[in-house]
Order: C-alpha cells, then sequence, then structure tokens
C-alpha cells in the first residue's frame, strides 16, 4: 500500500524541503522504494536537495502532455531507492492550475507504485496547496518557533478544514451557508468552524455526517523545526492543544528538529546534512522522525471528486 504524506508550512523558509529531502533520504535508507514530487509550483528547488542539479525531466512535461504518464517523469537520484518528480523547469504560470488539471494529478501521484510518497509543497493557503494536502488523510505540517510561522500554520490548518467543507457544495449552497451562519451568529462568525458546522447540521445532516467522518479520519502531524536550546521543548505539543480547542482538528505532535547552523552550510555546498554530520542532534531527531513516520499506515484517499 502506498502512503502519501503531503509535507508543507504556512510560511516560507520554515524548512520543509529540508526536512522532505531528508525524510527521503532516510526512508529510502530504510530499503523503502520513496518517491519525492515537487509541489512547490513556480518555486520548485527540491532537485538541488537530493543532488540532481538538471532534472532533464519535469512536472511541466505531465501537465502540458509533452509526457502523458506521470511516471515517466521520474527522475532517479544518487541515493539507492530515492526518486523525484522534479518542478525545475516548471513555468510561472503553473501556479495557478485549474481545478481539472488539479484532479488529473492527485489520481495519477495516487496511482503510482512506491512505497512512500513525500509531497514538498508551496508555503500558504493557495487552493493548489489545500487541495494536494487533502489527498490523503495523513499530512505534516512544519514551524518554527517564531510567532509568526506559529500563526501561518494555525491558518494553514484552519484554511484545510474550511476547504474541505467547500468541496461539499456548490457556489450557490455555500453562499447560503455563509448568509445562514452570519445571520445566526454575527459578524465574523463564519471564520469559526464551530458556528459552521453547527448550521451545516442543522441544514444538512447528511453532509455534516460526512464532513465528520472526513475530520475524525485526518491524521495531522505537526514538526517543530529549528528548535534552538532556549526555546521552550514543548511548544510543539501546546500548539496541537490551541489547533485542537479553537478548531476540533486533532494534530499531533511528531517531533522537535534542534536547530543547526551546518544544515545552512550544507544546502550551500548542496551535499547531504545527514552524510556530512550524522552525530548532529539535528541529524538524530530526522533519523527519530523517519523511525515514527515509517510506523505509520492505513493510508488512503480522502477526496471526493467529483
Amino acid at each position: 500500500m502506498v502512503h502519501i504524506w503531503p509535507i508543507g508550512g504556512g510560511k516560507g523558509g520554515s524548512g520543509k524541503s529540508f526536512l522532505t529531502s531528508s525524510l527521503g533520504r532516510l526512508l529510502a535508507g530504510l530499503g523503502k522504494k520513496t518517491l519525492l514530487v515537487d509541489l512547490d509550483l513556480g518555486s520548485a528547488n527540491l532537485h538541488t536537495l537530493v543532488d540532481v542539479p538538471y532534472p532533464e525531466k519535469s512536472f511541466s512535461d505531465f501537465i502540458r502532455k509533452k509526457i502523458p504518464l506521470l511516471e515517466d517523469v521520474v527522475s532517479e537520484t544518487p541515493v539507492p531507492n530515492l526518486y523525484i518528480i522534479s518542478g525545475a523547469h516548471d513555468n510561472l504560470d503553473i501556479a495557478n492550475l485549474p481545478y481539472e488539471q488539479k484532479v488529473k494529478i492527485l489520481k495519477a501521484i495516487a496511482r503510482l507504485d512506491y512505497d512512500w510518497i513525500l509531497l514538498d509543497l508551496g508555503a500558504g493557503t493557495s487552493f493548489n496547496t489545500l487541495d494536494f494536502f487533502l489527498i490523503s488523510q495523513n499530512s505534516m505540517f512544519i514551524t518554527t518557533p517564531e510567532p509568526t510561522s506559529i500563526e501561518n500554520v494555525y491558518r494553514l490548518v484552519r484554511a484545510i478544514y474550511f476547504r474541505r467543507i467547500r468541496h461539499y457544495f456548490n457556489a450557490t449552497d455555500f453562499k447560503a451557508l455563509e448568509e445562514e451562519v452570519l445571520r445566526q451568529f454575527g459578524e465574523g462568525s463564519f471564520n469559526n468552524p464551530d458556528c459552521i458546522m453547527e448550521v451545516i447540521k442543522e441544514a444538512h445532516p447528511e453532509k455534516n455526517l460526512l464532513l465528520e467522518n472526513d475530520f475524525n479520519s485526518f491524521k495531522f502531524k505537526l514538526v517543530l523545526n529549528q528548535l534552538r536550546k532556549h526555546d521552550n521543548i514543548a511548544l510543539g505539543s501546546q500548539i496541537c492543544k490551541i489547533i485542537e480547542k479553537h478548531l476540533g482538528l486533532q494534530v499531533d505532535f511528531a517531533g522537535n528538529i534542534a536547530f543547526d547552523d551546518r544544515v545552512h552550510d550544507a544546502i550551500c555546498q548542496r551535499v547531504s546534512f545527514l552524510d556530512r554530520y550524522p552525530y548532529t542532534r539535528t541529524a538524530y531527531d530526522l533519523r527519530e522522525l523517519s523511525k515514527r513516520i515509517a510506523q505509520f499506515t492505513g493510508q488512503q484517499l480522502l477526496i471526493r471528486y467529483t
């Protein structure tokens, strides 16, 4: 069974590509056939972190139908068992994919024959990013200890929550839902998931049941990256509790990744941090995280396409 893990954060610079490439190397090292997919559309750079300086094929070749099958866009990396679909040649306009193309991409990814597929997503809350997060019940959010990064990852989780609700309504019904929420709960209430779900429960009980099943099946994980010695080691768990309290979504804390200046040096030198500095705290944290990820099972597709 393929295990698909979208990985992203609400803010650029949180280290999502570094985390994706590191987990890919470690899972491949466990003998798992692992694929990295660079879905940071328009700003792809994952290939550089796995020592593929100039990929001959890219994601755009599939989008433009130059290469009809997504599996034919896959490139090998120097790491045994590790493969990549690069976005190195993507045009800037690829960041604005029509919904029909996204459906095609999501279905094609789900059919790929790999043990693990890690999706490196763009930062922020664009519809592309949200829809790619929702391909799987498993998703990994990455944040740093800075307040701005924490606030952005909270907004990202909330946006995924709203995007999932939106999939169940056409434009007319969704507008009516918004108006009813505002009528019952007042100005600003449409930003409150509890208010929205209360109205859905009353007016659309069948959709409420489906949504509750969806939300209960989410297995979201949070990683706190670049944790310095003076930072609160319990911060990640505290963020998860805040998300559950205010959004009603369970996010499990997956672990801290220690800050290390040598990460920057390794990236600039285009060498593997794990190979160059295997005995650092950061490398240890990454290995422990990969072991926990390797134990998770039960992935299935979540999006219902129409």
